[in-house]
């Protein structure tokens, strides 16, 4: 019996150090806090944009990886390119946004 709990405790210890590796980040990888934190700055900015009530910014893609928000899609004008990335800044977490918008060339 002894002998059964002693094989057992390195085979316990080994899934636990497992689990943790899992939920820890690494340069290209995100932990599950990290992800859920994530998630939650990418709601705020995409409530943020809807709240101006300007249909081009809903239209826009948000999305935040390790606390840097990338914005990409199309906008009318410069100003609604400027415009999208200030409201991204605003919002608390925020460490950097990187605006990938395209403005949509005149017709």
């Amino acid at each position: 019996m002894h002998l059964v709990h002693t094989k057992a405790i390195p085979l316990l210890l080994m899934l636990a150090l497992t689990f943790i590796a899992g939920c820890t980040s690494t340069p290209v990888s995100e932990s599950t806090g990290e992800y859920i934190d994530n998630t939650v700055i990418t709601t705020k900015v995409k409530a943020a944009m809807a709240s101006e009530e300007i249909d081009s910014l809903l239209a826009i893609e948000v999305s935040t990886y390790k606390d840097v928000v990338q914005l990409s899609g199309f906008v009318e004008s410069e100003d609604m390119k400027a415009m999208a990335e200030q409201i991204a800044e605003s919002v608390d977490g925020v460490k950097r946004v990187d605006n990938s918008l395209i403005v949509k060339p005149e017709v």
